[in-house]
């Protein structure tokens, strides 16, 4: 057996104008788990997208050897028919087709001709026993959560007999138990010499289940480490990724908090499509000038819906209860009567809900604000520009131009176009829904930054985050919810991570709706 079951040698991937991929070389030993570490735009994806054949042979430079032969794939079904699976960010399932569909599209269990179905549900159930679902095969994609639908995704790698799994930001969208269940599904892999690729910025998964990890930053492979070396650490890895030792995860905050701006009093709201299913239950939270509040929770507990059904009713039906805007009741009955109230809600889907992917950064970042640049109904581009670019320095976007589309640019990047885009409505109340969600921790790091100035100008800020350390690292006070009801307040002096899962885990009563 070769020592490598993967060498990567000198590959270098151009797009027009930038250069994303410079000589860049990987190393992966059969049955061991390898990480690819980097901040965002450091080329992690694009080299997987080469692996993969989804940037055919000739596309690029270099060579792959797979199992010690020279591969140059034109398909990604070349790259699967030797073994190698991809397993990417955006889950490539059908809302509307079956588990036992989704398995095997692509790659029908055939008799003559004909599916055979009675094989495809057999073969479904098997697979999904191994990666521990007992959902029934015929269950619907759209009915069951993001936590069990990658799972599906894995169950469908595992049916075209997988020799090199890569998993690309696997656990971003996850709870916890969700994410400890697929860590220790890949150490099983791992018992059944499978090897994986794992790309992520959760470096305490990184920690917890690599073997090595290769650090890439700006397109050149700058090490591999060996993750049972001694002295290795987080610290270690981040500092390969950013060139430097970051000290602080987040930035020393020094709160001046003022009145109170924001109160939400009974706020009640039933499901969009199940009209008897009540989603929140008399939820009371408020928000002063000046303070970062938080919102803790597991998946499902509310959180999003208490945001956008707060954002101009985006969601839900009968809503009721009762909106103050520094001691007035507001109506929000619209999204433009929000914006119009002084609201903004950054949401969790950046790339679905946050932004227009084909336009450019400077049509993205003037949305909310058109009114402003238009006269007599024509809007005033030279204007625009000046906005874009002003924002574009205050936020430090990094780009070519602002002429740039955004579906170009790294996470990162994107997320700054979306406080960008808010930040120039002048709101006074931002909502930003899992603000950090797939980004690297440099990028982390000013987006936490640029929050604490927010705050800084008397802004009343909430933020919603599934991460506990950065619940605890960035807010001044913390509500926690489960079941749609507040079970918890907390004080960030007296906050921790057993106080807050305690609340995040206890069964709401009767009248918790929050104080």
């Amino acid at each position: 057996m070769a020592e490598y079951i993967l060498e990567m040698r000198g590959i270098t991937k151009t797009f027009p104008g930038v250069k994303a991929l410079e000589n860049v070389n990987l190393k992966v030993k059969p049955g061991e788990i390898h990480s690819l570490c980097g901040e965002n735009g450091a080329g992690k994806s694009t080299l997987m997208k080469v692996l993969s054949g989804v940037y055919p042979n000739g596309t690029y430079e270099g060579d792959i050897l797979f199992e010690g032969d020279v591969c140059e794939f034109k398909t990604i079904k070349d790259s699967e028919e030797k073994g190698i699976v991809i397993i990417h960010q955006e889950l490539a399932l059908i809302p509307y087709l079956s588990i036992a569909e989704n398995i095997f599209l692509g790659n029908e269990r055939v008799n003559k001709g004909v599916i055979n179905w009675h094989e495809t549900i057999m073969k479904t159930r098997e697979l999904l026993k191994e990666v521990g679902l007992s959902e029934n095969p015929n269950t619907l994609i759209t009915n069951i959560g993001v936590g069990k639908q990658q799972l599906v995704e894995i169950a469908k790698a595992l049916s075209k007999k997988v020799k090199l799994l890569i998993l690309d930001e696997p656990t971003a969208a996850l709870n916890e138990t969700d994410s400890q269940n697929l860590l220790r599904l890949m150490l099983e892999f791992k018992k059944q010499g499978i090897a994986c690729i794992l790309i992520s910025h959760k470096l305490n998964e990184v920690s917890e289940v690599s073997d090595s990890v290769t650090i890439l930053r700006d397109g050149k492979t700058i090490e591999t480490l060996d993750m049972k070396a001694k002295d290795m650490s987080e610290d270690r890895i981040i500092r390969g990724m950013v060139g430097r030792d970051l000290t602080d995860r987040y930035p020393e905050r020094k709160p001046n908090i003022g009145e109170m701006l924001l109160e939400v009093k009974d706020w009640t709201v039933y499901h969009e499509h199940h009209a008897d299913r009540k989603v929140l239950d008399q939820v009371n939270l408020n928000v002063r000038r000046g303070e970062i509040v938080g919102i803790a929770g597991l998946m499902g507990a509310g959180r999003t819906e208490l945001a956008m059904s707060i954002f101009g009713k985006a969601y839900g039906r009968k809503i009721s209860g009762e909106l103050r805007k520094e001691g007035e009741v507001i109506q929000n009955n619209s999204i433009g009567q929000a914006i119009d109230n002084g609201f903004a809600y950054v949401t969790e889907d950046r790339k679905d809900y946050g932004l227009v992917l084909i336009q450019d950064i400077k049509r993205n970042i003037s949305l909310t604000g058109l009114p402003k640049l238009q006269k007599a109904s024509i809007i005033n581009e030279n204007e625009e520009i000046v906005v874009a670019e002003t924002m574009r320095k205050r936020l430090k976007i990094k780009t070519s131009s602002i002429q740039q589309e955004v579906q170009n640019l790294s996470g990162g990047n994107q997320q700054k176009v979306v406080l960008s885009k808010w930040i120039y409505s002048e709101p006074d109340i931002l909502i930003l829904d899992e603000p950090t969600r797939g980004i690297d921790v440099g990028a982390k790091f000013e987006i936490y930054s640029i929050i604490q100035e927010l705050a800084g100008e008397g802004k009343a800020v909430v933020v919603i985050s599934s991460e506990l350390p950065e619940i605890l690292g960035i807010c001044d006070r913390i509500y926690v919810m489960n079941a749609g009801r507040i079970t918890g307040e907390v004080n960030r002096s007296e906050a921790n991570q057993e106080v807050l899962m305690k609340y995040m885990t206890k069964t709401p009563s009767k009248g918790t709706g929050g104080a």
